[in-house]
């Protein structure tokens, strides 16, 4: 029986009981591991974001307790809210897995091979989404889109060519800035973001632009071919900032900060906005109150070399030579400090 007030929904088999108004996407994040959809585009933190990539793509094969027909077509999940007693079919799905894959496979058609060149390598979305849910050939078989890169900021520099027209940068500058002068222009295969004039971009909180994008599209200047993120160590930090929240993430390589970012949760999305004095002019670890170590997603590429701890498997505690050979590996690991 659902609880008061609350509306009961499944997802791939497995129940929980959510507030009215509540989207699948974010039903489903509750549940959390495999079964979340990926999301492109929508951002919890940016009002009317989502309904834009279809990555998150489900099959309600129950609409609620008082109506249990299905629904016709695969739905968007950022975009369509629970009833109670409804089923929903994510990886369960085969019709939606098929489905994924086709979105994948349309948001790669003009999207360059840039990732062993590209600053957002080792933590971006649309490689994630390729690797899980695309295909390792592609179809298409026509010239590409191209566009010249520009500085759209001092700092900021705009991809054109691997941007996916998620619209997280339009609706962030839109949100968090006095005044935005950037967003999408032209329609259908002509759109793209960008500025009437370039280089207008300079408001307070213009770079986080750059962090809410889950592309390469839009850069950090002074980030620019300086390292691979994995292999950098990212140190949670904050600083009595008068214009943010000033709690960041400080990547280090050796002992020089290379770049600064806000932080974000386990759907990558920031968490508190910085300003660009916190993101661009304070580099020195003399600028910050040193927090811990930022935990990493032990699947992730950044997390490579970055563990806190070391529990070797079953089979390990088994051999003595193993054990051996496992504790003289381990004297050899530099670890995070």
């Amino acid at each position: 029986m659902a609880e008061e007030n609350k509306f009961t929904v499944s997802i791939d088999g497995i129940s929980v009981s959510v507030d009215p108004g509540t989207t699948i996407l974010n039903a489903a994040r509750q549940i959390g591991g495999d079964i979340v959809p990926p999301a492109m585009c929508y951002y919890s933190k940016l009002e009317g974001s989502g309904g834009k990539c279809r990555t998150c793509l489900v099959k309600v094969s129950k609409g609620s307790e008082k109506d249990p027909r299905p629904m016709p077509k695969l739905v968007a999940s950022c975009r369509t809210t629970v009833m109670d007693g409804m089923e929903v079919q994510n990886i369960t799905s085969p019709e939606v897995v098929e489905a994924r894959k086709a979105v994948v496979e349309m948001l790669l058609i003009n999207h360059p091979l840039d990732c062993p060149v590209c600053d957002q390598a080792g933590e971006c979305k649309l490689q994630d989404l390729g690797y899980e849910h695309g295909s390792a050939k592609t179809r298409y078989e026509f010239e590409r889109r191209t566009f010249e890169r520009i500085d759209i900021g001092d700092k900021i520099q705009l991809h054109m060519n691997r941007c996916i027209l998620c619209y997280r940068c339009v609706f962030t500058a839109d949100q968090i800035t006095d005044k935005r002068v950037h967003g999408v222009i032209g329609r259908g295969d002509h759109a793209e973001i960008s500025t009437y004039i370039q280089g207008v971009v300079d408001n307070d909180f213009s770079g986080n632009v750059i962090d809410v994008c889950p592309v390469g599209a839009l850069t950090d200047k002074t980030f620019r071919f300086k390292s691979r993120v994995w292999f950098t160590k990212p140190v949670q930090a904050h600083c009595a900032c008068e214009k943010c929240s000033g709690k960041v993430t400080l990547w280090y390589k050796g002992e020089e900060v290379i770049r600064v970012t806000a932080r974000k949760d386990e759907f990558g999305e920031v968490e508190s906005f910085i300003c660009n004095t916190c993101r661009f002019e304070r580099k020195a670890t003399s600028d910050w109150t040193i927090e811990q170590p930022t935990a990493i997603n032990p699947a992730s590429v950044i997390g490579a070399n970055h563990y806190e701890q070391f529990q070797p498997p079953a089979v390990i505690s088994e051999d003595e030579k193993l054990q051996t050979a496992n504790r003289a590996q381990l004297l050899r690991t530099e670890k995070l400090k």
